[in-house]
């Protein structure tokens, strides 16, 4: 069985969709499974409707916005009198529903029960248009097999349960369901983290004990960095678990973070391939002789340098690091990087709940701290260090650290 995973630009249009089914054809369809995305950039808007929603601010016209693009995808595929209008609808109704009894403060709970609509909605286009055109396949609710915790928002996978559902479907036919979504033990949706729907695939490969997982992108595989912010990059055509590991963990998007470690258990060969040319090869990551390890640039906006600094000139002992690391937990904020002094730490994080103002008057009252917004961490993986000095140039370099063939520094 194979999985193929499809994001949000490979079926932004009534185009796209068409697209997906000439990948599927020169793939071969049959005993696979596809995880597929929301459509386009309908996360974004469902995020919308949830501010809105929270703000007082008439949620219902964000809402009617984004039903009406998935209604003109529709009319691009399918009869006007197609069962699939009266699904979108009734979709969009649950939503309005949804909110208008909602009694919940929970941010993250509300966010999770609207946001994974878009998956909801672009799986049932995607499936009943494969049926139409005679590609035959189930539709599932990935929410019956993918079970989490309640940390909504960022679920963490019940593995026992979860396989233990999916390893009851059947290996000689073709799904489709959704990437990001699964829920908790009261039944409530439970999204997987942004970008998650790798992960998703990831999970049901795992547990199918798939032959291959196979992700489409609109760019050709993996690159030694991303095209739109770095200059004469290539294509990475073999690498390894590891090294693919490392470069998720160090920001690159390519790759989600979780996706690797449960292929990596099965040694499930995983492919990045491109929806635009789906007959060129990609990047292959898994076990090979023929592995690459290309000087490679990654590029993580959006972080927030933390420095911590004792009172009293102590060390920065154990128990401060213990105190400092469940404020992080608590607030649900990531360490991209860390290095310590004698008497200061200094992290740079990601901050996807933004909580960072939160955590620093928690870490205020026993720490002096310095909060610097809105920097990158540029990491360069397999440097070669006689020719590190051009990575310097016009940076304004706030922290900087090398380990073995790593470069990494927080600018500014």
């Amino acid at each position: 069985m194979k999985i193929f995973k499809f994001g949000g630009a490979s079926v932004k249009d009534a185009e796209s969709v068409k697209n997906v089914s000439m990948v599927l054809k020169s793939q071969g369809f049959a005993k696979c499974l596809l995880v597929i995305s929301a459509m386009g950039k309908t996360t974004n808007e469902l995020e919308k409707v949830v501010e809105l929603y929270f703000k007082k601010d008439g949620y219902q016209t964000e809402i009617e916005k984004i039903k009406r693009k998935h209604i003109e995808i529709a009319e691009g595929l399918f009869p006007e009198n197609h069962a699939v209008f009266a699904e979108i609808n009734l979709f969009f109704d649950d939503i309005d529903s949804f909110l208008r009894r909602n009694k919940s403060p929970n941010y993250s709970f509300v966010y999770d029960q609207v946001v994974s609509c878009g998956e909801m909605i672009s799986t049932k286009i995607v499936s009943e248009y494969l049926n139409e055109i005679q590609f035959t396949n189930q539709w599932l609710d990935a929410r019956d097999y993918v079970k989490t915790d309640n940390s909504y928002r960022e679920g963490i996978v019940d593995w026992a349960k979860t396989e233990e559902f999916i390893s009851q479907l059947s290996k000689e036919m073709c799904y489709v369901t959704q990437g990001f979504i699964g829920s908790d033990e009261n039944n409530f949706t439970v999204t997987l983290g942004r970008e998650g729907s790798d992960y998703s695939a990831a999970i049901f490969a795992y547990c199918l004990n798939a032959d291959a997982m196979t992700i489409w992108k609109d760019v050709p595989g993996v690159m030694t960095g991303d095209p739109r912010k770095f200059q004469d990059v290539t294509l990475l055509s073999n690498i390894s678990y590891e090294e693919a590991i490392e470069m998720a963990y160090y920001g690159a998007s390519v790759i989600h973070p979780k996706t690797l470690q449960p292929l990596q258990q099965k040694n499930i060969p995983f492919y990045v391939k491109s929806f635009v040319d789906p007959t060129k090869e990609g990047t292959k990551v898994g076990a090979s002789d023929q592995n690459q390890h290309e000087e490679s640039y990654i590029l993580k906006e959006n972080q927030t340098l933390l420095k911590i600094f004792t009172r009293d000139f102590s060390f920065i002992a154990e128990d401060h690091m213990s105190l400092i690391f469940g404020y992080l937990s608590k607030y649900k904020i990531k360490v991209s990087l860390m290095q310590n002094s004698a008497i200061s730490l200094a992290l740079c994080l990601e901050d996807k709940f933004n909580t960072i103002d939160e955590l620093n008057n928690e870490l205020q009252k026993v720490f002096e701290t310095e909060v610097i917004k809105n920097v990158s961490l540029f990491t360069v993986r397999n440097a070669k260090m006689e020719n590190i000095g051009k990575f310097y140039q016009e940076k304004s370099v706030l922290l900087e650290q090398i380990s073995k063939n790593t470069l990494q520094m927080v600018t500014k």
